[in-house]
This record gives C-alpha cells, structure tokens and sequence, in this order.
C-alpha cells in the first residue's frame, strides 16, 4: 500500500493544455497513485482551472521521482519553501545534485517570492545572485557560484494552448509528417513572420547548404533583402555554395536551374572559397562587385547578422566562419536574443543546437525533407517546433510567394 504522499497544486489552462492529463499519466506510468483532493475548471475559454491533488507512492524515493517528473509539467507542491543552492566548486563544476532546466518559463524561490529565472534554456544550472536567478551553461560555470539544487523551490510554467487566434501552430499542432497540405502551410507560415514583422518581433533563420543544392537561395535572399529576416546562422558550407551558386550559377558544380553538371563543375567550390580569400572577407567582396546577389550578399547590404560556426569537415574555412565552438555558442545565443520565430532549414546540427538555446515561447518552425531530422530535434527537448517534412526548394519559394502576394 502507497504510503508515502504529497499534496500538490496544478493551474491554469491545464485540462485544454493537456497538463492536467499529463500530469496524471506520469504518476500512473511510474507506478504512482492520485486522488484529486479538489479541482475547479474554468467555465469560459479564458477562465484558468486549478486542481489539488495528493500523490502517493511506495517509497520516498519512488515518490520523488514522481514529484520530480510532474513538477516539470508545472505542478507544484503545496509546502513551498525557498530555492536551496551550494557553491559550485569549482569553474564549470556544478554540485553534484543541481537543478537541470527545461526551457519553459521557470521561478525559483527567494526570500518568500517567486523570481523568474532570466534566459531560460534546456539542459543548464541556476545561479542565483542576491535576487536575480539566472539561466547558465556549465562553462561559463564560476567557483563559489550559488547554484540551485534539487526540486524544491522551483516552478516551471509550460507553454498553454494560446487563447485567441489561428496561426500555423494552432493550425497544424506540433507534429510532424508529409502527408499535410502543403501550399496551405506556407501560407500560415507566410502570414506569421508578416504578424511577427508589422509588431517589429525578431525572427531567425537557421539554414543548412541543401537551402542552395535545392534550389531556395533565392527566397532566402528575398526574405533578408524584405526585412524579415534579422539573423543568419549556419554553417560554413551554406555561405560556401551560396556564393558558388551566387558567382557561377552551381552548387557543388551542379546548374542550380536545370541539374546539369557544369564543366570542369568540380572545382567550383574551391574556387568560391578561393574568391572570398582573394578579397580577403564577405563586405570586401560585395564592395568590389566580385558578389552580387545571394543569402551572403543581401545579409552585407542589410547588416544582418551572418554567423558561421565551423566544423572539422570544412574547406577553408571562409573568412569570418568561426573556428572556436565556444565562441561559436556565444555567438549564436547573443543572435537568438529576442527572438520571436527561428525557422530550422536543412540543418540537423545547427538545428538541434539552436533548439537547446531557445526558450519554449520562441515559435519554431523546422523544415527537412529528412523526417528523422525534424523528430530527432523535437525528441531532444524543443517541443514546441512546427516540424514540416518537404522539399525546402519547393517549399520556400512557396513561402515567399505568399508573403508578395500578401503585402
């Protein structure tokens, strides 16, 4: 018989939300018991519910893994007390039993009030100084840190079904599959970054080399040359083939427009690189009219961010690509700042990497003609992604055209 118990609390939207639910299932699914103490569900659309419930278990230690896994649903117990931390021993040595984040919306006790934990992010620790609590990677990790730890003293808020309006999330759910109406899709998609862009939101792309193998470079080009596009991360391969594509008309020395082989096409990407080098960066090129169209070209002309993080397979790397992984991160991050939407195309690793930056409110859009890419990136924690699984050269034409016949 279950005899170890506590009494927790669960609000807001939680049954539309499907919290309440979820709730439930990870008591029953770990072997746990509940009795709803009390519940009161809100009779209106906007009206909030709440529920009390007492969960049982066999063990103390069975009972917190149960606590532990429903609190990240946004349950909380009713003895509230404040966030416990310790010193971090060491530089980027957090204590062994500190608090892992979700990137919802999170508080930490202080002093008796709540306080809302700064950039949250999945998978880091929370360091608290004085009353600020902030989200932290573990390098950036400093000895004597107060790093919170255990359970107790913080609450998460997960993301709700919103209340008003039909965007593509609401429209589609986050799921993910090929068998959806395409064309219908890119015209929600088309309509939100509008939204997003008449309220002045931030939205991000990041962007794999098959956005140029497949034909799409030209849409990306439009939409930074538009404005709606206020960032650019990827990968040295994108500006590689961008700028083949953008000089030569190739991509890995193939002819974009019919799938030819070019002559002597081989060595199209070498002599890119070879290109950026001689003008010695991205803007001197531009100035000297050596490149004069492209994702690189209309990101120069606007000033909008472009950052490259390298990996161990490049060529060159190009002037600019960034060859330090940790500086890498902090570049990427200090771009995502702000962001309302990051659209994902064709770029598992930077993908999966920006997904573990991003908190659950920035909308996610990611888009691969590879199902497991869009699954893999929505199981390693960034839920809340739009996955669309399609060609992206068919697709984001299909996104730009919306948006030009919108405006």
């Amino acid at each position: 018989m279950a005899n170890h118990q506590r009494e927790i609390e669960v609000s807001g939207h939680i049954v539309d939300s499907m919290i309440l639910a979820k709730v439930f299932d990870a008591v029953m699914d770990m072997g746990g018991e509940f009795e709803v103490l009390e519940i009161d569900v809100g009779r209106r659309k906007k009206d909030k519910s709440h529920a009390r419930l007492m969960v049982s278990a066999k063990t103390q230690a069975k009972l917190e893994r149960i606590l532990e896994a429903i609190y990240r649903y946004g349950a909380t117990s009713k003895e509230i007390n404040d966030a416990k931390t310790r010193p971090a021993p060491r530089d980027m040595v957090m204590p062994a039993d500190f608090y892992s984040t979700t990137n919802n919306k999170t508080q930490v006790r202080v002093g008796g009030a709540w306080v809302d934990v700064a950039n949250p992010m999945m998978d880091k620790c929370i360091v608290l100084k004085g009353r600020r609590a902030t989200c932290v990677p573990i390098r950036n990790v400093r000895r004597g840190d107060r790093i919170v730890v255990g359970e107790s003293g913080v609450q998460i808020t997960p993301l709700e079904r919103p209340r008003e309006g039909v965007n593509v999330f609401e429209f589609m759910g986050n799921s993910s599959s090929s068998e959806r109406p395409t064309r219908h899709i890119a015209r929600h998609i088309a309509a939100d970054i509008l939204e997003i862009k008449k309220r002045r939101g931030k939205i991000v792309l990041v962007g794999g080399p098959a956005i140029v193998h497949t034909g799409a470079a030209d849409s990306v080009a439009y939409l930074v040359r538009a404005g709606l596009i206020d960032a650019v991360l990827a990968g040295n391969a994108l500006a590689v083939h961008d700028i083949e594509y953008a000089t030569m008309g190739t991509s890995l020395g193939m002819n974009v427009r019919d799938g030819t082989l070019a002559v002597r096409g081989h060595r199209n990407h070498m002599d890119a690189i070879n290109s950026v080098f001689a003008a010695g960066s991205f803007a001197r090129m531009v100035a000297s009219k050596k490149l004069k169209r492209g994702i690189v070209y209309e990101c120069v002309k606007k000033g909008v961010p472009l950052v490259l993080a390298s990996s161990i397979r490049d060529d060159g790397p190009l002037p600019g690509v960034i060859t330090d992984v940790m500086e890498a991160q902090r570049q990427y991050r200090k771009a995502l700042e702000g962001a309302d939407m990051v659209l994902m195309v064709s770029t598992m690793l930077h993908s999966i990497a920006t997904g573990n930056m991003l908190p659950a409110n920035v909308k996610v859009v990611v888009i691969d003609i590879n199902q497991p890419t869009v699954t893999k990136l929505m199981d390693r924690g960034t839920w809340q992604a739009l996955g669309i699984v399609t060609d992206v050269g068919a697709f984001l034409p299909l996104v730009a055209g919306e948006i030009k016949r919108i405006r």
